[in-house]
C-alpha cells in the first residue's frame, strides 16, 4: 500500500456525494482491508454491531451514522458502548456527511473535522493498514520555566556584585550555580532531606538575604567533609550530608545577596525539580551564564523528542523488541536475564556531548527498561527477585568528549542528577534504591578537540577478564587459576549526537584545521559543512562501535556535499540503516532555531532492511543512498555539459559596471520624458528577484554599432565614463572591459525567446517557477539562462519530476533551495522524446503561460505561493505532470519518494551509457 495513494482516494471520497451505506466499507478498502473481510462485513457475518446501520470489525473500526449535527453525541455513545468494551476496535467515527468525529483508543487522540477535509488527516487512521503513527515525547514545559527564573536570579547576582563581572571571577560563578542547581535537584529528587535547601536559605539566611553569602558557604564546605571529621557545627548546617565526587571539592567564593536576589533564589528552589527532564540540566547553565547564547537557547540543546529520534532507532527499538519477545515465551525468565546482561554492557559515547543530553536520555531509558524488567522477574517469580540488588547500568559506561571545560563539567554533574531521579523512581517501585552519597564515578568525559582527538582513547575498546588455563604453581605445590583482559565481544557501543553544523565558508582557522586533519588532501572539502567532519571519523570509528546516528542539517546530503563526502564514507563499508526525512527543528524555547534537519543512522554494512521515518510512520527499504532516497548507493557529480538532450544554460549576463547601467523604472521614466531618444537603450532586465518579485528594472544596452549615437545624450555618456572609472579600480577582470564601457562582460541576447532559471526557489513552492521571456528582457548574472529554447524544454523545468530533482541535489540558501546548472540542470535525466511528444509537452508549456497570463500584475511570488497559487495554474501544471510522467513510466508517480528514485535510476543507466562509449572510443 503507497500513503500518497491513500491520500488521493481518500480525497476522491469526500469529494463525492456522502453515501451513509458505502462510506464505511469504501474507506476500509482503501485502507487497505482485505476484500474478504469487507465481503464478510457487508454480509452481516463479521459485522458485530448490533444496529444494521452501523458496522463493528473487530479490533479495527466501529462505524456509526450520526444524524446531522450529532456526531460528537454519536462518538461518545460509540465510546460507552458495549460492542466497543467487547470487542476493542482500534478506531471509532461517527458522520453525519457533513463532520466527521473519530476516536483512536490505543491512544486515546481524538480527531474532528469537516467531512470534505478528512483526506488532510489520512495518516489518523493508517494503522488500520498496519501503519503505526510516531508517537514524539512530549516535552516538559517546565524546563523553559526553570531556566527564566535561574537566569534572572543570575543577572540579580551579577547586578548586586559588580566586582564579579571580571574575568577571573567568571569561574567561581559558575561553580556557584551548579552547586545551586545540585542542591534544588538533591533536594527534591530525595537525595537532600525533604525541603532541606530551600528551608535553610529561607530560615538562616537573613531577612534581607545579608547572611547567606556566609550560609552557603559554610554549607557547600560542610558537604565535602566526610560526617565522622565534622566537629561542632550548627545542626542546620551538620544536616547537609556528605557529597564528595569532586563536587564540593574546591572551597570557592560565594557571592553576596539583597533581599530580591535572595527571593529568587528561594523561588527557584520551591520549583519541582523532580518534573525538570535532565536533559536541559547542563544547557540551562550554560545559558544563564552566557548571556549571548541565552536568545537561542533552542540552537544549544537537542530536545527530548529529537534526542528519541536518535535512540530509538539506535538501539532502544531493538530492546523493546527483545523486551517483548520474552515476554509469555517458554524461556522468559532466562531471556529476562539475558537482556539485562545486555543492557549493562551497553555503551554510549557522545563527541559532542555539549552539557550531555544525548548520555542522560540515553541512561534514563535504559534504567527505564531495567526496571521494567526487575517488575516483570517479580511477577513471574510470584515476588521479588535477587536481580535487583543494584542496577547493571553504570554511569561509567557513559563517554564524551565537549571543547568547552565548564560544559565537561556540567555534563558530569548532569549524568550525577540523572542517576538520583532514576534512584528515586527505583525506591518508589522497589522500596530499595543505592544509597546517593558519596558519589560514586561518572561518566568518562573529556574535555578536547573531538576532531583532533583520537576517539579510541577517549572510548577505548571494552574489555573483561577471562580465566586462562589452569597452571601449575611449583612454588606453591598448587594448581592456581590465572586470568587476562581481552575485549569484549559482546559489549555494544553507539556512537549518538548533535555535532556543530557550522557552513563551510564560515569555519574558524582552527575548524579548518581540524577538517584538515579528517579529510587530508580530499579534493574540496573546504567546502564542507563541519559536521562533515564529525560524519567521517565516525565512519572510520565504526570499525570499533556497533552503530552510530548523528543530527545533521539536510545540507549533508545535497548538492556538492553528496559526491564531495559521501564517497570516502561508503567506502568505509559503512551504510545508511535508518534516516528521517527533513523536519523542522523545534522545542519549547523561547526561540526556536530555524533550521531543517534531518537524522543519519550509520553501520557497517549489513544484507538487513533499512528504515526511512517520516513524520508518522516508518517505511522498510533495501538501501538508503547518501540522497536519503531508497535505491543503490549512486552519486550524482557536476557535469558541465547536459547528460540528456537538454540545451546549454549558462549564467545571465554580468555586468561589471559598479551600478551605472541600471536603472529603477522612475528613473526610467524620467530619462525617457526628458530624452525620448534614449528609449531604445533601454531594455527590461531580469535577474532572480525581479523575475519572482515582479520587479520592474531597467539597464542600457547598447550595441557596438550604436555607440556613436547613443555618445550624444548625455545621461548614458555620464553613465559611460561612470562604468569605465569603475572598471579601472574594479579588479583584474572588470580591466579587462575599459576599453568597452558601454556594454556588459557578456551580451548573450536571444533571437526569439529565452528561459530565465532562477537562481534562489522558495522550498515552499511544488514548483521551480521557470520563466519565459522574450528577446526585449536582458537576463542578469543574478539568474540563468537557456537562449534559444524550445518550448518543450520550458514545460520539463516546470514539473514536478524537476523540482523533485532539484528538491533532492540542490544545495540549501537557509530554507530555499539554491539552483546549480552542473549538479541539477546538467545531470537532469530527461528520455528520448519523440516529435509528438515534445510536440504534447509545448502545448502543455504554453497552457502554463496561458494560466499566468490571466493574472495581470501578480507576482510570480504570488502564482506559485502554495497558499494563493490559482486553480487553474495548477490544473495546468498538473496536466503536464500527468503527461511527463506518462513518457517516464507509462503512468503517474505516486510521490517525490518514487519520482526521486526513478530519476536516479535513469541517471545510472545513462551514465552507465555514457561510460561505454568512452570505453569503445
Amino acid at each position: 500500500m503507497n500513503i500518497a495513494e491513500v491520500e488521493s482516494q481518500l480525497a476522491d471520497l469526500v469529494n463525492q456525494p456522502f453515501d451513509q451505506s458505502e462510506f464505511p466499507y469504501r474507506l476500509l478498502e482503501i485502507y487497505n482491508a482485505p476484500k474478504a473481510s469487507l465481503t464478510k462485513l457487508r454480509s452481516g457475518s463479521q459485522n458485530k454491531a448490533d444496529k444494521t446501520t452501523d458496522v463493528l470489525w473487530s479490533r479495527k473500526l466501529y462505524y456509526r451514522t450520526a444524524s446531522r449535527g450529532g456526531v460528537a453525541e454519536a462518538l461518545d455513545a460509540l465510546k460507552e458502548s458495549k460492542g466497543t468494551k467487547s470487542h476493542k476496535p482500534r478506531f471509532l467515527l461517527a458522520t453525519d456527511g457533513h463532520d466527521v468525529a473519530a476516536y483512536d483508543t490505543k491512544t486515546d487522540d481524538t480527531h474532528h473535522c469537516d467531512y470534505g477535509k478528512l483526506n488532510d488527516r489520512f495518516d489518523f487512521f493508517l494503522p488500520l493498514a498496519g501503519i503505526e503513527k510516531y508517537e514524539a515525547v512530549a516535552e516538559n514545559p517546565a524546563d523553559i520555566k526553570a531556566a527564566g527564573r535561574l537566569a534572572k536570579l543570575h543577572d540579580e547576582i551579577e547586578r548586586h556584585n559588580p566586582d564579579w563581572l571580571v574575568p577571573e571571577k567568571r569561574h567561581a560563578l559558575n561553580i556557584f550555580l551548579t552547586r545551586i542547581l545540585f542542591c534544588m535537584f538533591a533536594e527534591d529528587t530525595g537525595s537532600f532531606p525533604q525541603d532541606l535547601f530551600v528551608k535553610t536559605i529561607s530560615e538562616f539566611g537573613g531577612s534581607d538575604g545579608e547572611h547567606l553569602q556566609d550560609l552557603l558557604k559554610r554549607m557547600f564546605d560542610v558537604m565535602n567533609v566526610p560526617e565522622e571529621r565534622r566537629g561542632e557545627l550548627p545542626s542546620h548546617i551538620r544536616a547537609f550530608p556528605y557529597v564528595n565526587g569532586g563536587l564540593f571539592a574546591d572551597s570557592t567564593d560565594v557571592p553576596a545577596f539583597n533581599r530580591r536576589a535572595k527571593r529568587m533564589l528561594v523561588e527557584a528552589a520551591q520549583l519541582d525539580w523532580c518534573e525538570i527532564n535532565p536533559d536541559i540540566f547542563g544547557s540551562m547553565i550554560q545559558a544563564v551564564v552566557d548571556t549571548e547564547m541565552r536568545g537561542d537557547l533552542g540552537m544549544h540543546y537537542t530536545s527530548v523528542p529529537n534526542i528519541m529520534k536518535v535512540l530509538q532507532p539506535l538501539f532502544l527499538m531493538s530492546l523493546e523488541e527483545e523486551f517483548e519477545r520474552a515476554r509469555g515465551s517458554r524461556e522468559e525468565r532466562s531471556l529476562l536475564r539475558k537482556l539485562l546482561t545486555r543492557l549493562s554492557k551497553i555503551r554510549v559515547f557522545d563527541p559532542a556531548c555539549g552539557s550531555g543530553n544525548f548520555l542522560i536520555i540515553a541512561y534514563r531509558e535504559l534504567r527505564t527498561l531495567e526496571m521494567r524488567i526487575f517488575q516483570r522477574l517479580d511477577e513471574i517469580g510470584g515476588g521479588q527477585t535477587t536481580w535487583r540488588e543494584q542496577s547493571g547500568i553504570k554511569l561509567s559506561n557513559f563517554y564524551g568528549i565537549e571543547l568547552t571545560d565548564f560544559a565537561t563539567e556540567t555534563t558530569k554533574l548532569s549524568l550525577w542528577i540523572a542517576e538520583y531521579q532514576m534512584n528515586q523512581r527505583f525506591r518508589s517501585l522497589f522500596g530499595e534504591a543505592p544509597k546517593s552519597f558519596p558519589l560514586r564515578d561518572g561518566g568518562h568525559i573529556v574535555c578536547g578537540n573531538s576532531l583532533q582527538l583520537d576517539w579510541r582513547q577517549v572510548c577505548p575498546p571494552p574489555m573483561k577478564v577471562v580465566q586462562k588455563e589452569k597452571i601449575f604453581d611449583l612454588a606453591r605445590i598448587e594448581k592456581v587459576h590465572a586470568t587476562e583482559q581481552v575485549v569484549d565481544d559482546d559489549a555494544e557501543t553507539y556512537v549518538v549526537g548533535n555535532p556543530p553544523y557550522m557552513g563551510g565558508k564560515k569555519l574558524s582557522e582552527s575548524q579548518e584545521h581540524d577538517m584538515e586533519q579528517i579529510f587530508g588532501s580530499e579534493a574540496q572539502h573546504k567546502n564542507l559543512d563541519y559536521i562533515c567532519g564529525f560524519f567521517r571519523k565516525g565512519a572510520s570509528f565504526l570499525r570499533h562501535a556497533d552503530a552510530l546516528a548523528f543530527v545533521a542539517t539536510t545540507s549533508i546530503n545535497q548538492g556538492t556535499h553528496v559526491p564531495t563526502l559521501w564517497p570516502g564514507i561508503l567506502a568505509d563499508g559503512v551504510e545508511i540503516f535508518f534516516s528521517y526525512e527533513p523536519f523542522h527543528w523545534s522545542n519549547n524555547a523561547a526561540k526556536n532555531a530555524g533550521v531543517t534537519c534531518t537524522i543519519l543512522g550509520l553501520r557497517q554494512r549489513k544484507k538487513e532492511k533499512k528504515s526511512i521515518f517520516s513524520h508518522n510512520s516508518v517505511r522498510l527499504v533495501r538501501n538508503i543512498n547518501p540522497y536519503l532516497v531508497d535505491g543503490p548507493d549512486l552519486i550524482v557529480e557536476p557535469r558541465s555539459q547536459a547528460i540528456s538532450s537538454l540545451p546549454r544554460i549558462i549564467t545571465g549576463n554580468a555586468a561589471y559596471d559598479g551600478g551605472h547601467f541600471f536603472l529603477t523604472a522612475d528613473e526610467r521614466q524620467k530619462l525617457v520624458v526628458e530624452y525620448p531618444q534614449i528609449d531604445k537603450f533601454l531594455l527590461r532586465c531580469a535577474g532572480t528577484t525581479e523575475f519572482v518579485d515582479g520587479v520592474a528594472r531597467y539597464c542600457l544596452w547598447i550595441e557596438d554599432t550604436d555607440v556613436p549615437e547613443a555618445s550624444t545624450i548625455g545621461p548614458i555618456r555620464d553613465r559611460i565614463e561612470g562604468v569605465r572609472q569603475y572598471r579601472i579600480g574594479g579588479g583584474e577582470v572588470a580591466r579587462t572591459l575599459i576599453n568597452v564601457p558601454h556594454r556588459f562582460r557578456y551580451t548573450n541576447r536571444p533571437s526569439d525567446v529565452q528561459i530565465l532559471v532562477p537562481q534562489v526557489s522558495s522550498e515552499r513552492r511544488e514548483y521551480i517557477p521557470i520563466g519565459l521571456l522574450d528577446r526585449s528582457t536582458i537576463i542578469t548574472h543574478l539568474a540563468f539562462a537557456v537562449y534559444e529554447p524550445d518550448i518543450s524544454t520550458f514545460a520539463i523545468l516546470n514539473s514536478k519530476l524537476h523540482n523533485a530533482w532539484s528538491a533532492m541535489l540542490c544545495g540549501r540558501m537557509r530554507k530555499d533551495f539554491r539552483y546549480s546548472t552542473t549538479i541539477v540542470y546538467n545531470t537532469f535525466p530527461v528520455p528520448l522524446l519523440s516529435q509528438d511528444q515534445r510536440e504534447t509537452l509545448e502545448q502543455h508549456g504554453w497552457q502554463i503561460i496561458s494560466a499566468r497570463e490571466i493574472y495581470p500584475g501578480k507576482s510570480i511570488a504570488w502564482l506559485y505561493d502554495p497558499d494563493t497559487m490559482p486553480s487553474n495554474l495548477r490544473e495546468a501544471h498538473q496536466a503536464l505532470d500527468d503527461s511527463l510522467e506518462r513518457i517516464y513510466i507509462g503512468r503517474s508517480f505516486k510521490n517525490d519518494s518514487e519520482r526521486r528514485e526513478h530519476l536516479l535510476k535513469l541517471y545510472a543507466e545513462m551514465t552507465s551509457v555514457e561510460e561505454k562509449e568512452v570505453a569503445l572510443a
